[in-house]
């Protein structure tokens, strides 16, 4: 994809939906008798949500698992768009376009497995972070440096951010020339 095209697709979101288990997080669980206890977030990650609100950009999350801890950080970073025990994620974003009155290219996804990839196939902008499987690389619009649970939703952010920005401005966005190097179809 040419990097003009990618600012482009950029430039028009409105939303940025994530899975969790894989992106948020580093794919790591810690179980003890009692089931899941604990998944590991990035600092960063929640900083980009912030950045992105303070953009005028929605986030959300919409993950297959029913995961307490997932709902706890939903709640601290102030995300009301949750979506969690979603087999069908392309139905979910259908019912979230229709609420929210967005078009698809609209909305970016960054996702890291074959349960993405259909929602990846229908937004305007997909990403995936550095450690995803092929499956979600193949759609990934753009593939980010950092893998799930190290800041990779926090670099999508700044890309949107810097793409809007840019728009703006009415000039072209700078991102490090590492970045550039990984983008897809």
């Amino acid at each position: 994809m040419e990097l003009t095209e990618l600012y482009a697709k950029a430039q028009r979101v409105k939303l940025v939906l994530t899975d969790s288990d894989g992106v948020l997080t580093d794919n790591g669980v810690y179980y003890s008798a009692q089931g899941e206890e604990m998944k590991r977030f990035s600092i960063r990650d929640g900083m980009g949500v912030e950045r992105l609100r303070n953009a005028g950009i929605a986030t959300g999350i919409v993950t297959g698992e029913m995961s307490p801890s997932v709902a706890k950080r939903a709640e601290k970073l102030r995300i009301t768009e949750l979506h969690l025990g979603v087999k069908d994620k392309a139905a979910r974003l259908h019912d979230i376009l229709q609420r929210l009155q967005l078009q698809a290219d609209e909305v970016a996804f960054i996702g890291d497995d074959t349960n993405d990839v259909e929602i990846m196939g229908l937004v305007g902008l997909a990403a995936c972070p550095a450690d995803a499987t092929e499956f979600a690389r193949q759609l990934a619009h753009y593939h980010c440096t950092t893998p799930g649970g190290h800041g990779c939703f926090r670099e999508l952010a700044e890309l949107i951010i810097a793409s809007q920005g840019a728009a703006a401005n009415n000039r072209q966005p700078v991102f490090p020339e590492q970045q550039l190097l990984h983008t897809s179809h």
